[in-house]
C-alpha cells in the first residue's frame, strides 16, 4: 500500500512492518500507540523505524492513519491522572488539617 508521510511516499505492507519492528525494544508509551506483534509501541517511535526519518519530519496523525490502514490497533495514550484520584485533591486540605484553598 502507498503512504505518504512527511511528504515522502512509502510503499508498506503489513509485512514489511512487521519485518522493521522485529527485535526493536518499545519505549515507554505517553501519547498514541500501537500494537504491533505482541508489542505495544510509541507511534512515533514506530513510524521512526518503519520510515527511517527523524521523528521531527512527521506527525502522529500520519503515522496512526497508515498503521491504521495496514490493520494495526491503534490507541490513545494514557490519561494525565487516574480516574480514582481526580475526586481526592479537593479534600486534600481537609485531610491536612489546613484552610481550604
Amino acid at each position: 500500500m502507498r503512504c505518504v508521510i512527511a511528504r515522502f511516499p512509502f510503499e508498506l505492507t503489513k509485512g514489511v512492518v512487521l519485518e522493521r519492528m522485529k527485535g526493536v525494544r518499545p519505549e515507554p508509551v505517553t501519547g498514541m500507540s500501537v500494537v504491533i506483534g505482541r508489542r505495544r509501541y510509541p507511534v512515533m517511535q514506530a513510524g521512526a523505524v518503519i520510515t527511517r526519518q527523524d521523528r521531527r519530519d512527521f506527525t502522529p496523525g500520519e503515522v496512526v492513519r497508515a498503521l491504521t490502514l495496514l490493520g494495526f490497533v491503534c490507541r490513545p495514550g494514557p490519561s494525565a491522572a487516574p480516574a480514582g484520584l481526580v475526586g481526592l485533591f479537593p479534600q486534600v486540605p481537609d485531610l491536612l488539617g489546613g484552610p481550604a484553598a
